[in-house]
């Protein structure tokens, strides 16, 4: 079922169906994809980084931080195009987290389960059965 939304982008009124961008917005945003593709496809800036590609192009880092996370840019194509870790800001190229930040989660989480089970076997031994 659509509705009615305001765009992301720009703030109008439109019928919303899968994006949360209004039409212009999303023509606006493909025309600016285009000129990104271009430019990373040219054989000299198969190697640029996002900074330099938005120095080039004038697209927004943010939206094409997003097309590489969308898998629209890919990374193995394009080899030092990435993303920033939501953690730390690491430029990584999948997922939400990179190596290190992951770890570090892992890790405060097996501690905090390890302590829960100590806790609970400490109700435990104070409980008594009878048969």
């Amino acid at each position: 079922m659509t509705e009615l939304a305001n765009c992301a982008n720009c703030g109008r009124l439109f019928v919303k169906t899968v994006s949360p961008f209004c039409p212009e917005c999303l023509k606006e945003q493909d025309r600016q994809f285009e000129l990104v593709y271009h430019y990373i496809t040219r054989q000299e800036n198969r190697t640029a980084t996002v900074p330099q590609v938005h120095e080039a192009t004038g697209v927004k880092t943010d939206l094409i931080y997003q097309w590489v996370r969308e898998g629209r840019l890919v990374p193995a194509l394009f080899p030092n195009l990435g993303y920033p870790c939501r953690s730390c800001g690491t430029i990584i190229k999948e997922g939400v987290l990179c190596d290190n930040c992951r770890r570090r989660l892992e890790k405060e989480i097996n501690q905090e389960n390890a302590e829960q089970e100590k806790k609970d076997g400490r109700k435990r031994g104070k409980t008594y059965h009878i048969k």
